[in-house]
């Protein structure tokens, strides 16, 4: 679920004209290549202590390993994928199977005076077997929106079919369903950030499961890598009593979890 920052559109390298020389002047001495443009290939790597989206638990409190792969043309399209092991599928529903969600993305990012903005469609996907029969798949297709202004991001994401799988009360999909998020990043120099994220996702038809969530922390790059620590809440319904939906019961055991409780989050990440 995502998830990654998606490269910066490639930088034009600037060339040095050259100066005339009389005739008589001595030779100028050879310039010096011009640097490497940067590659349009990026990579990700992160270990997490649990995988969280919008908040809520994807890996029942347990570590996740995620990565990803992206490739953006100087025109300002690009396109990736990005992967993480799951558990929630497996933890809620008897018999099934789904380890590993796949993401599958592609926009286009520019700018506009001070202001970015970035344009796209993500798809989430979940191979696995064992789901009941009529269930609603909970692979999901969004369009996204962001507008962005030096440190201060802003998001909405809108579902196409239903979102990771809820349906309405007459099983109908949750279509039209949206997130809409609010991001900031501060840099504080000696590689050293902090960031803020507060967000609300509206299920369409099924005003139970949305929620709003809050996260805040840092980071640190370390030269081998980016350390991050930061603290995330929601106040998603969890009471297993009430059957709400946010309350993961575990098939085999019958243990409960409340899957958007607050907690730490701990990582540990590298670009390349």
């Amino acid at each position: 679920m995502r998830k990654s920052l998606i490269a910066a559109a490639i930088i034009g390298t600037l060339s040095v004209p050259a100066i005339a020389l009389a005739e008589d002047a001595a030779p100028a001495a050879p310039a010096e290549p011009a640097a490497a443009a940067p590659s349009p290939f990026t990579g990700n790597f992160t270990i997490a202590s649990e995988y969280l989206y919008r908040g809520i638990a994807q890996t029942r409190g347990k570590p996740a390993i995620q990565g990803g792969f992206d490739y953006a043309h100087p025109s300002g399209f690009y396109v990736g994928t990005w992967g993480s092991n799951i558990s929630w599928i497996s933890d809620g529903v008897p018999g099934a199977s789904a380890s590993l969600e796949a993401d599958i993305y592609g926009g286009y990012k520019s700018t506009v005076g001070p202001l970015g903005y970035d344009v796209g469609v993500l798809t989430y996907n979940y191979p696995g077997t064992g789901l009941p029969s009529g269930a609603a798949s909970p692979n999901t297709q969004e369009l996204y929106g962001a507008l962005s202004w030096e440190w201060l991001t802003v998001k909405y994401s809108y579902t196409l079919g239903s979102l990771f799988g809820w349906t309405k009360s007459d099983g109908s999909k949750t279509t039209g369903s949206g997130y809409l998020e609010v991001n900031t990043a501060f840099d504080l120099g000696n590689g050293f950030a902090l960031a803020g994220h507060v967000g609300h996702q509206t299920v369409k038809g099924f005003t139970k499961a949305s929620y709003s969530d809050l996260k805040i922390g840092g980071t640190k790059d370390i030269g081998l890598g980016t350390v991050g620590l930061a603290y995330s809440v929601t106040n998603a319904k969890a009471d297993c009593g009430g059957g709400d939906p946010y309350c993961f019961v575990n098939p085999s055991t019958g243990s409960t979890y409340d899957a958007g409780k607050g907690r730490l989050l701990l990582t540990f990440g590298k670009t390349f």
